[in-house]
């Protein structure tokens, strides 16, 4: 019951630290927009990852938190997230790509227009140390349609 650290969970470590994003988002329908704001991570004793988020504008503003981890069981990354825009919990399950890079996280849950269910992916991708991306897709007849970009920028270190 008592787990410890493994290489993956170390991987999760690079989030570590305070950073400023952008977003940009289209939806199915074509609506676009764009939110900046900032996001803080932490780890939980070296076995998860928790960060914490505020964004949008005075007139819409937001906050999620997105937790992340390695389930030794399942040999997969795991997680979850939770917005004040919305009433689902998304839980997510994935595996880093060979090169180290990517961690792409599948999550199943409800439509745009709420008319039903569908796959998503959020993929986080590490540029560098101060530098990560995170894409939001949707699948749609089989193949990944991306509705959300987003560039972060790390403020303040560990």
């Amino acid at each position: 019951m008592f787990a410890k650290p493994q290489k993956e969970h170390q991987w999760l470590d690079q989030l570590i630290g305070t950073w400023s994003f952008e977003h940009a988002c289209q939806t199915p329908d074509g609506t676009a927009s764009n939110t900046t704001g900032t996001m803080t991570c932490r780890s939980l004793d070296g076995m998860w990852l928790i960060c914490e988020s505020t964004g949008g504008s005075p007139e819409e503003p937001w906050s999620s938190i997105m937790t992340l981890g390695f389930d030794t069981a399942q040999n997969k990354y795991v997680g979850t997230f939770i917005g004040t825009m919305m009433s689902f919990i998304w839980q997510y399950v994935g595996e880093l790509d060979a090169a180290g890079k990517k961690l792409p996280l599948v999550s199943e849950g409800p439509t745009f227009d709420g008319s039903g269910r569908c796959r998503y992916r959020d993929t986080v991708e590490i540029v560098d140390s101060n530098t990560w991306l995170f894409r939001s897709e949707l699948e749609d007849q089989g193949s990944w349609v991306q509705f959300m970009n987003g560039t972060h920028t790390r403020i303040l270190e560990k």
